[in-house]
């Protein structure tokens, strides 16, 4: 089953695919098409908000315990990420609303500001899960099923 981590993940993921598609579609002149894939990809960010939300009130904050050279590269990723991604949902909210209002001068001047914003919100949101949950993952608690099992892969090893 899916955990709610990677669901978030999978959000983010599906996000940065439908902005690169927008723009993709307007580079191309296709308007419509456009316009449903930042739909969509507004869609999916708010899912995924609301998703985050949900998980981070129940599970609070999990630590990143790794050390050495990649901590420090960790905490800048989630420190930039976390303030654009604050700076992102005016921003998209606002692009958004030019858009879809006609106004596409102005909505082109911000998206160009907007879009790699956003994809890097999308993009350092998914390294962030691997980094917390794959690559540096905390240790299981001992008294898990997986805790257990890793105990005892570790004993038999050394």
């Amino acid at each position: 089953m899916l955990s709610h981590a990677s669901l978030n993940a999978l959000l983010n993921g599906a996000a940065f695919v439908l902005l690169l598609a927008g723009y993709t579609q307007i580079r191309r002149g296709r308007v419509q098409a456009h316009r449903m894939c930042m739909l969509s990809a507004f869609g999916v960010s708010t899912a995924f908000l609301l998703s985050y939300s949900i998980y981070h009130f129940r599970a609070g904050s999990v630590p990143f315990t790794a050390s050495g050279w990649i901590r420090p590269v960790y905490f800048a990723i989630l420190i930039s990420h976390i303030v654009l991604a604050a700076g992102i949902v005016p921003l998209a909210l606002l692009t958004l609303r030019r858009g879809l209002r006609g106004d596409y001068p102005r909505h082109k001047r911000l998206a160009r500001i907007t879009l790699p914003l956003w994809l890097y919100v999308s993009i350092t949101g998914i390294l962030i899960y691997l980094l917390l949950y794959h690559i540096y993952p905390s240790q299981p608690a001992v008294d898990s099923a997986f805790g257990q099992v890793c105990l005892s892969v570790d004993t038999e090893v050394r």
